[in-house]
């Protein structure tokens, strides 16, 4: 068929019209991934820039560790410590979150989750950090929120925002989950977004939610790449409550699978800042 047009019409004008439907399809699909950038104005209400002095733990009025190994359900590898061997500051303005592998408490590896549960808790607004994430076979970093009633109401009733995820085998994808009863564990609300010219690992990345009643949106470097709203959910919609906010580097897990003799190690998260805002 395409060869009998060539024929009857001639390449110039064959050519024209793939140029013109190319344009026509191209267009279509940047218009259906770049979403209209809501205009909402912020007031700065909780951060941490991580100034001190280097070899330190993060500030504990800010910070608590979660201590032990599991993962808590995900079959990890790591025991989480409060070692400053696994999180400190660097002196430079930032933290960092050190996965090693050593054996420790019965796990062959250890790392650092930190979090602000019964510290800070915050509902809507925009949760941001900048940080340049670890790669490798069997990594996964995270910065991520829990419901802040997840003593009174256990995983996933208390429901869970990952703001940022990522396969250190997958070091150009990043991924924005939500999950809550119904929608957990595998059958989470996701999406990934990629980068086509870099890797997250070599450069620091703002990642953030702006999260209100009604919605909650997925940016990358303020790049809006996934709404989720009440409607997108498969089961009861949780998030309209305090959330406490998370950061981790775990290994291995059901999310990512072991890592491998090419992973190497010590696998280290720097987080710039985290900041949380609250809409005017």
């Amino acid at each position: 068929m395409v060869f009998a047009y060539f024929k009857k019409n001639g390449l110039a004008h064959f050519a024209a019209i793939i140029f013109i439907t190319l344009t026509i399809l191209l267009t279509g699909c940047k218009k259906d991934a770049v979403q209209t950038l809501p205009e909402r104005t912020w007031q700065l209400e909780w951060s941490d820039e991580f100034d001190g002095a280097a070899g330190t733990l993060p500030d504990a009025t800010k910070w608590v560790f979660d201590i032990g190994a599991g993962g808590w359900g995900n079959s990890e590898l790591q025991y989480y410590t409060n070692s400053t061997n696994n999180a400190s500051l660097d002196g430079d303005g930032k933290l960092v979150i050190t996965a090693r592998s050593e054996t420790f408490g019965g796990a062959g590896f250890t790392s650092a989750r930190i979090k602000t549960k019964d510290l800070f808790a915050q509902a809507y607004g925009r949760f941001e950090a900048s940080i340049k994430t670890p790669h490798g076979p069997g990594i996964w970093p995270a910065f991520w929120m829990l419901g802040a009633n997840i003593d009174a109401k256990p995983w996933p009733q208390c429901g869970e925002i990952d703001i940022m995820e990522q396969r250190g085998q997958e070091p150009y994808i990043t991924n924005g989950s939500v999950h809550g009863p119904g929608y957990s564990g595998g059958g989470s609300i996701t999406k990934a977004y990629g980068l086509t010219d870099g890797r997250f690992d070599t450069d620091y990345h703002i990642y953030a939610i702006e999260w209100g009643e009604e919605y909650i949106d997925y940016f990358v470097d303020n790049f809006l790449y996934q709404r989720i709203t009440p409607e997108t959910v498969t089961g009861e919609w949780v998030f309209d409550q305090p959330f406490f906010i998370l950061l981790n580097v775990a290994v291995g897990g059901n999310y990512v699978g072991f890592p491998t003799t090419g992973t190497p190690f010590p696998q280290s998260m720097y987080i710039d800042y985290v900041k949380v805002y609250k809409q005017l």
